[in-house]
């Protein structure tokens, strides 16, 4: 087994958890911590041999993937957050497995991201990167000046935890991707709530700074440029050769447009 804790946070997560927890057998420890949710998520978790911890929000910092790191036993120290629309394929659990046969030499890693439309893994377009794969002693997530701005809510927003103060170890990258189904839910309601705290953080300045130094220039730049929405299609369809996906990767590529519409409107 993977001496990994994995760690999914989920709210009415019934239609996706059953999926994500069984591709996750190769683990040593799966933990969901759900907040309250009014279908079967927390059933159907139990079944599939997860611990399951109920949470809820007192409206304030620590959120909820800190509020987990901060309180809950742990079998190991490195945590592997997973969402619960996301899949672990086998090229990705081998390569994890691999990393901790040999003993990780970094406070945590990236792990990217492929979205899955129409039942398509994309293999080109947009990749999400997140830092998702961290030892819980030297990685914690920020506390920022967003508790009065609609969108996220008990969640952290999207941005990456950081290395803790006095922390000097390096971060690494996974090679394999995950796969992501953010499409199989209300994606425009969703990415509605995400642009109304995006430009709330814009408005106050109130982001973070990215735990990679090129990594937050290129976020600094982005955000100051104009005709973002453009920028975002072109590099998702063209720079990045969404349109060799086809249908789908051109749907992936308008939506980035769509979102940062909403973002700058």
């Amino acid at each position: 087994m993977i001496p990994v804790s994995v760690l999914i946070t989920t709210k009415n997560e019934a239609a996706n958890i059953g999926r994500c927890l069984a591709a996750l057998r190769d683990f040593s420890e799966i933990i969901v911590v759900d907040s309250h949710s009014h279908d079967d998520t927390q059933k159907i978790a139990a079944a599939a041999g997860a611990r399951v911890v109920s949470y809820q929000w007192n409206g304030g910092y620590p959120k909820k993937r800190q509020w987990c790191l901060d309180t809950l036993s742990f079998a190991h120290d490195w945590v592997f957050f997973v969402d619960a629309d996301e899949i672990i394929p086998q090229a990705l659990t081998e390569e994890l497995r691999q990393l901790f046969e040999n003993k990780p030499s970094c406070a945590g890693y990236f792990v990217k991201g492929r979205y899955v439309i129409d039942g398509k893994a994309l293999r080109y377009g947009l990749e999400n990167n997140k830092l998702c794969l961290i030892d819980r002693r030297k990685i914690e997530f920020p506390v920022i000046d967003d508790l009065d701005v609609d969108g996220m809510g008990e969640i952290e927003g999207h941005y990456q935890p950081v290395l803790k103060t006095g922390q000097k170890a390096s971060l690494g990258q996974i090679r394999e991707a995950l796969f992501h189904y953010a499409y199989e839910q209300n994606w425009m309601a969703r990415h509605q709530r995400y642009a109304a705290w995006e430009r709330a953080m814009n408005h106050k300045n109130a982001w973070p700074r990215d735990p990679v130094r090129w990594r937050q220039f290129l976020k600094c730049l982005f955000r100051a440029v104009p005709f973002r929405s453009l920028i975002a299609f072109f590099h998702c369809y063209i720079f990045k050769r969404g349109f060799l996906d086809g249908k789908v990767g051109f749907i992936l590529a308008r939506d980035r447009f769509r979102y940062y519409r909403m973002i700058t409107s």
